[in-house]
């Protein structure tokens, strides 16, 4: 999966290890870009025109990539995207969104979202 896919598509699965490089990663890169937006923003005049565009659009990618990443983990755990919401219960909510997506393995083998991640198949993984 090349990085396209990985932070702007819905559908397949991504391992833990992919799901927390590219969040990280992706949280720095666009935390720098909405850092940059702010201050350009807070200087007046026509910067801040600039600065808020900047910092609105790197929002919006912010939000379609972190979505995208926690629905492809959802897949991997065999769950359908839907299953993003259970963030929004109060206090256990994002726990178990954090341990779901961030902790545990995904199902072995194919499973109705697409082949495992890990390229694990049949019987290979029933030995494993």
């Amino acid at each position: 999966m090349n990085l396209t896919q990985v932070l702007f598509s819905f559908s397949g699965r991504i391992r833990r290890s992919t799901f927390w490089l590219y969040g990280l990663g992706l949280g720095v890169v666009l935390g720098i870009i909405i850092a940059v937006g702010i201050m350009l923003a807070s200087n007046g005049g026509a910067m801040a025109i600039v600065g808020s565009v900047i910092a609105f659009a790197a929002y919006v990618v912010a939000i379609w990539a972190g979505l995208a990443l926690q629905v492809k983990r959802w897949h991997d755990r065999d769950k359908a995207w839907v299953w993003i919401f259970i963030a929004f219960i109060p206090l256990v909510g994002a726990i178990w969104a954090l341990v779901e997506t961030g902790f545990l393995d995904g199902t072995p083998g194919p499973n109705k979202f697409g082949p495992s991640p890990k390229g694990l198949t049949g019987p290979a993984v029933a030995a494993t």
